[in-house]
């Protein structure tokens, strides 16, 4: 870890402590006693920042520093879930079929090309209106990741092209292993790297898929996000009422974490790019 903080780019290490602060806030300060911050009337409307309310209460009494809490953790959570999909059966599919060949790649890759020009936004706003605002973020994370594979999985094919013409893959086929063995014993090391760095690209992506299904009033209205946070506010007029203490701290929020993955990413990357210059 000393070696990694040492070669580490400023970027990379700027979006490492911006993205623990966020996990702290979103993860180890809710197991703190607080009142359930979706309750409504639970303190008086509209209040100003207070020592008890450190940013003030909402239109509904709501307390909007632990409904801000609230709402990081579950966007943090999209985010991951949706990551995790993503990744996993992008590289799973695109290896397989990059490696295989055959009948097994075209039908793979029609699959594959069917989710890519597909028009995800009117399906996921399809999808969520059947939901009736009632999804958990379980069923909100599925479908969100319903989309995210497919680019992935068209990348890691190209990527198991070019690594199975290698000598060590021929190597690995005269020694007996079989087709899985050698994808996930010879290429899959290769990839690492890269969905690393695509699951981070995948989290910020899904945030921001979240957030523009809430602000278009589509994302569950019982399941505090950032983004449904910043649809509330505009519900009950906050801009109008300048009530900058409601409507500001989740627009904030979401700027900076969005800067923070950016951050991190392009951090990763460049560390990378200067690993393998080496």
């Amino acid at each position: 870890m000393k070696v990694f903080w040492k070669n580490a780019n400023l970027r990379l290490k700027f979006g490492l402590i911006m993205m623990g602060l966020f996990i702290v806030l979103g993860f180890i300060v809710p197991l703190f006693p607080h009142v359930n911050p979706i309750i409504y009337n639970t303190f008086a409307k509209n209040l100003k920042p207070t020592a008890v309310n450190w940013l003030g209460t909402t239109a509904l009494g709501q307390d909007i520093f632990w409904l801000l809490v609230e709402s990081l953790r579950n966007s943090i959570m999209i985010g991951l879930i949706v990551a995790v999909i993503g990744t996993t059966v992008g590289v799973f599919v695109g290896l397989l079929s990059g490696f295989l060949g055959g009948f097994a790649d075209r039908a793979l890759m029609v699959l594959t090309d069917t989710f890519v020009v597909i028009p995800s936004l009117p399906i996921l706003i399809l999808m969520t209106s059947l939901m009736k605002g009632q999804a958990s973020i379980i069923v909100l994370a599925l479908t969100l990741g319903l989309f995210a594979w497919a680019w992935p999985a068209r990348q890691v094919r190209a990527m198991a092209l070019s690594l199975k013409e290698r000598d060590f893959i021929q190597t690995a086929w005269f020694s007996g292993e079989g087709a899985i063995q050698t994808v996930f014993t010879e290429i899959l090391p290769f990839v690492w790297t890269w969905a690393l760095s695509n699951f981070m690209n995948a989290v910020l992506v899904a945030i921001a898929s979240e957030s523009s299904l809430a602000v278009l009033g589509l994302s569950p209205a019982n399941l505090p996000t950032l983004g449904n946070m910043i649809q509330w506010s505009r519900e009950r007029n906050a801009i109008l009422l300048r009530q900058w203490n409601w409507i500001g701290p989740p627009v904030v929020l979401t700027i900076i974490l969005f800067i923070s993955l950016f951050l991190l990413i392009t951090g990763y990357n460049e560390y990378q790019t200067m690993k393998r210059g080496r």
